[in-house]
């Protein structure tokens, strides 16, 4: 079994502007479903890196408006899943990493990702690290579990508090 260790880092999250009052919901996750996640399960998917996030919030295409936002999550215990021992560890691949979990969501079928998820989180994991498919070489974090009782803490940074506290900001 892959360490459990837990790790605090930064991490920088791009998304859509009229969620700036609720940018550590995960709801937009939870209302499509994605890599690491099915619908309905509340996800925050973040970059270790600002250049990471960009890409992975444009995923290639039109360059969209976006929100960055700086976070600190601290006490997670994620699975590392850029480390190939820790892959081996669990008794996956490498190319788990190029599931095409979206055509599975569309067919109805669950991606391999998913499953692996559903494992790891009854491991006692709080979310994975896994490596960038637009950015190469930069890593992503998918967050299972956060600021309840017993569960990581994320933050986002906003020292001067910029962001809006409610919707209304977007009426």
């Amino acid at each position: 079994m892959p360490d459990k260790t837990t790790k605090s880092m930064q991490l920088w999250r791009a998304f859509v502007p009229k969620w700036a009052f609720a940018p550590l919901s995960g709801e937009g996750a939870s209302r499509f479903g994605g890599r690491w996640n099915p619908v309905g399960s509340p996800t925050i998917y973040a970059a270790r890196e600002l250049s990471t996030a960009w890409a992975e919030y444009n995923q290639g295409f039109v360059q969209h408006p976006a929100l960055i936002a700086q976070l600190e999550l601290k006490g997670a215990a994620l699975a590392d899943l850029t480390d190939a021992d820790v892959l081996a560890d669990l008794g996956c691949v490498a190319e788990i990493h190029q599931c095409e979990w979206r055509m599975q969501l569309d067919k109805g079928e669950v991606p391999e990702t998913h499953h692996l998820r559903l494992r790891l989180i009854e491991l006692g994991f709080d979310g994975v690290v896994y490596p960038s498919f637009m950015s190469p070489g930069g890593s992503c974090v998918a967050l299972w579990r956060w600021n309840a009782p017993g569960t990581p803490r994320l933050d986002v940074v906003d020292p001067d508090g910029r962001l809006p506290k409610t919707s209304a900001s977007w009426l």
